[in-house]
């Protein structure tokens, strides 16, 4: 009659992470997040579902990659990534055998800047980490495989292969974010390249002759192929998203770029969960709600049930999503879709080519008439 009897009981020093989602978390952003290990597990993981994961934040220095998100990505439960430059980049510290230190994040910057180390607010690292993977990265992009334009995903798998075979050489068990994806065909893209240190170092090599450009169309027609793809077969696609920003919207923008731009008839993702800390009532992307994205067509409005936002710091949710994720769902196949792209963007070109829209004109108000256009009626994906 009024929901889920709320019925505690004693932890005890056998507690798993199962039983303390299921058993203990029971209100709050700590249901919200029960709810959200439940929807996969149950739900997305269980059905025939493209899950996509955004990242954004400072993820991968405290250890998430290798800890959390290596283990789902082997595992077949995250299809494809879109990621701010800066977590792929930190993420391949490790893999060069480079050690990052946890600290109190009330320390003297000054003396740290004078001893030339860096923070990322209790996380500490030599400042040689950086100038010594930015050799890597350099001395790696300079390979003739590197020397065309391409889309971000394929910088990511091609650069994943170098530092998969770096962690080998080494002999160390870490597994980067980029080699794992590389390993098992999961494409990783990055929403805005030019905003990392691997973009700036793709930036200083081209006033060098480097022929390495991005491919800033072929990442919006890649990620929308995949979700069209995903949807025209019969299937589903997800979105968890970890923090908000620009992956957000890349990710999302994927169903407006179907319905909107391209005029295929489409409803929106089926599955929306997101780990956020951003306010509503600011009106920003990162904290606009699935009912908000579900205006502008990014989420089925038919599937607003299946959708959880839980507003807590990531580093709490991922660990306890994983684990839970991992003890309760076996692993799925690996669609492999890095592998399936061109199949993928065939599919999307001969649904554009039928259903492309006519640009209404003629319908345009006058400038300076104040009129309303007539044309197509849907939002634009910004926003």
């Amino acid at each position: 009659m009024y929901g889920r009897k709320l019925d505690p009981q004693p932890l005890g020093a056998a507690t798993t992470v199962r039983e303390l989602v299921d058993g203990h978390f029971f209100a709050y952003n700590a249901a919200r997040l029960r709810e959200a290990c439940q929807l996969l597990a149950k739900r997305i993981l269980a059905a025939d579902t493209t899950v996509g994961v955004t990242l954004s934040g400072a993820l991968t220095p405290t250890g998430l990659g290798y800890s959390s998100l290596v283990p789902l990505i082997e595992a077949g439960h995250i299809d494809w990534i879109v990621s701010t430059g800066a977590n792929l980049y930190h993420d391949i510290h490790r893999s060069l055998g480079f050690e990052l230190f946890g600290t109190s994040p009330n320390v003297n910057d000054l003396d740290l800047r004078e001893r030339n180390i860096i923070r990322i607010y209790d996380i500490l690292f030599d400042q040689d980490v950086l100038l010594k993977s930015d050799a890597f990265l350099r001395r790696v992009l300079q390979a003739p495989e590197f020397q065309r334009t391409m889309s971000t995903a394929e910088l990511h798998y091609n650069l994943g292969k170098y530092v998969r075979e770096r962690e080998k050489m080494l002999g160390t068990t870490y597994h980067s974010v980029l080699g794992a994806a590389y390993e098992v065909g999961v494409p990783i893209y990055t929403s805005s390249p030019g905003d990392s240190t691997i973009g700036m170092n793709i930036a200083a090599m081209r006033l060098s002759g480097s022929e390495l450009r991005f491919d800033v169309e072929a990442d919006v027609n890649e990620t929308t192929a995949i979700v069209h793809g995903a949807k025209s077969r019969g299937g589903q696609s997800a979105v968890v998203i970890f923090g908000g920003g620009s992956p957000k919207n890349f990710i999302l923008q994927t169903e407006p770029q179907i319905q909107e731009i391209m005029g295929i008839p489409e409803k929106g993702h089926d599955y929306f969960v997101q780990f956020t800390d951003a306010r509503v009532d600011t009106g920003g992307l990162s904290g606009a709600t699935p009912s908000e994205a579900m205006t502008w067509g990014k989420v089925d409005p038919e599937q607003l049930p299946d959708t959880v936002v839980c507003y807590t710091d990531s580093t709490i949710a991922m660990p306890l999503l994983a684990a839970y994720i991992l003890d309760v769902c076996s692993p799925r196949p690996l669609k492999r879709l890095y592998d399936r792209r061109a199949e993928l963007l065939s599919g999307l070109k001969a649904a554009y080519d039928q259903h492309a829209p006519v640009d209404a004109v003629a319908d345009l108000p006058a400038e300076g008439t104040g009129g309303t256009a007539v044309g197509r009626s849907h939002p634009h994906p910004e926003g």
